[in-house]
């Protein structure tokens, strides 16, 4: 059984403030007392807060600032990669919960603040508890939002399942929960939006807690690398992105293909409108064709898929899958 806690009466928090000050007095007798194996949850809000993370100033601007990569823009809607390397709305700058003219940032590293707050609590109670420092997201695909966790210590982020037999035998190869994001996301229903309770205490999942001094990998282990997500870019920015060729830009649409793969890509776009001839030659690829639109488009599809051109003349260019 699993039973959440989200209790009232947490004070305002304010620059250079101990978060562990602040959560004690909710988590003492008689109304709950923090145990071996509870999680600890706790809003990034109050984490921006007691770091001084709250400034005056334009939201446009401060996006810009904690933005690290644009993903897709839609009208004023802006998903980027952050500072912290997640995939989030306006990079995560919040106009909420704070005075007007003010503007909230993420923390500077959320997963430090986990591992302090947790060494705090062991070191005050001498209990061994979990931290998540969690935030709101929306989700690909998918209306409305939901709280992730985007700082950990003392838990297990993912419970990998790979190589476990399922009931009828089948063995497990990539199933791997999130639960740390589903640790996050029933703390937030149980404290809601407006209820001005930014700490969650969660009991009945102490296997998921590492032990005294493991900390874990932390929620920093939840993001997929550069260029292995297949959604790197948005659709319209996909293709702005093929067509700009900037070197810099390749490694979002992830590792080269195969040779293969991409002649059979090459092939499909050219061979019908242009006559191209399109040709493996040892570990390249060779487009054969007088038409300069067959070139363009040859080397905007290569690019997309990971490849660059090493040879041109006239009559034929030569590709090459692009160097790591």
């Amino acid at each position: 059984m699993i039973t959440i806690w989200a209790p009232d009466g947490v004070g305002e928090v304010g620059p250079g403030d101990d978060l562990a000050d602040h959560l004690l007095p909710v988590v003492q007798p008689p109304s709950v007392e923090l145990v071996d194996g509870d999680v600890v949850c706790v809003t990034s809000k109050v984490v921006s807060k007691a770091e001084g993370r709250v400034e005056v100033g334009d939201r446009a601007e401060a996006i810009v600032r904690e933005t690290r990569r644009l993903v897709a823009r839609r009208g004023p809607l802006s998903i980027v990669v952050n500072r912290l390397g997640l995939t989030i709305a306006a990079a995560g700058v919040d106009a909420s919960n704070v005075e007007s003219g003010r503007v909230l940032l993420l923390p500077e590293d959320p997963d430090a603040t986990a591992r302090t707050l947790r060494a705090g609590l062991a070191d005050r109670l001498g209990v061994n508890v979990a931290v998540l420092v969690t935030d709101t997201a929306g989700r690909a695909w998918r209306e409305g939002q939901t709280d992730l966790a985007i700082g950990a210590a003392g838990v297990r982020v993912l419970d990998d399942h790979a190589g476990r037999v399922d009931h009828y035998g089948n063995t497990l190869t990539v199933t791997a929960p999130a639960v740390a994001d589903e640790l996050a996301g029933a703390a937030e229903l149980a404290a809601g939006k407006l209820g001005r309770r930014p700490f969650v205490l969660i009991r009945g999942r102490g296997d998921l807690v590492l032990p005294p001094g493991d900390d874990g990998p932390g929620a920093a282990a939840l993001l997929r690398p550069e260029g292995t997500d297949l959604f790197g870019v948005g659709s319209r920015e996909a293709v702005t992105t093929a067509l700009r060729r900037a070197a810099g830009e390749q490694r979002v649409f992830g590792a080269p293909v195969d040779a293969a793969e991409l002649g059979d890509v090459l092939t499909g776009l050219l061979t019908g409108p242009t006559g191209a001839v399109v040709r493996l030659d040892q570990e390249a690829l060779e487009v054969g064709s007088d038409d300069p639109r067959a070139h363009w488009v040859a080397e905007v599809a290569a690019y997309a898929h990971g490849w660059v051109v090493t040879e041109r003349d006239p009559s034929r260019i030569r590709l090459r899958p692009a160097a790591p």
